[in-house]
């Protein structure tokens, strides 16, 4: 009976080292958001076209506001999943197709999706709803 444990020990050790967890995307911290704005408003002027976007202070490093269409609005952490912890926050690039990480270069699409790594996770989506012109976005 020994023999045949000392023969699993071996298999057994290699079976629980290569057991990991899925998610091994460092944690962002999740801070409350309750933010609205009027997407009419003259503070906001590219949101009144399609693929324009607007940056707000709330979060844990801002967030990202991103017109799809006259209805439908997303709202991203300005935090890449990749480092939060570093001092960098995500940026719309000028040509407006993605947002990008000016630290480690990751890059997603304007619906919050990987494109470019070294990331691997999409980015932190809050909740939005439009109410005539005002957009609240919450957690």
């Amino acid at each position: 009976m020994r023999s045949r444990f000392l023969l699993l020990l071996p298999l057994l050790v290699i079976l629980a080292g290569s057991c990991k967890d899925s998610n091994n995307s460092p944690i962002i911290p999740t801070v409350p958001v309750s933010a609205q704005l009027n997407v009419n408003s003259q503070l906001y002027p590219d949101l009144r076209q399609d693929g324009g976007y607007a940056y707000l202070p709330e979060g844990y490093k801002g967030i990202i506001v991103v017109r799809q269409n006259a209805g439908s609005y997303l709202a991203f952490e300005r935090t890449c999943t990749y480092d939060p912890g570093n001092d960098c926050k995500l940026e719309v690039d000028p040509s407006r197709l993605y947002i990008t990480d000016p630290c480690c270069g990751s890059q997603f699409n304007l619906q919050g999706q990987v494109i470019g790594g070294p990331a691997i996770s999409a980015l932190r989506q809050y909740r939005t709803s439009l109410v005539a012109s005002t957009l609240y976005i919450s957690n």
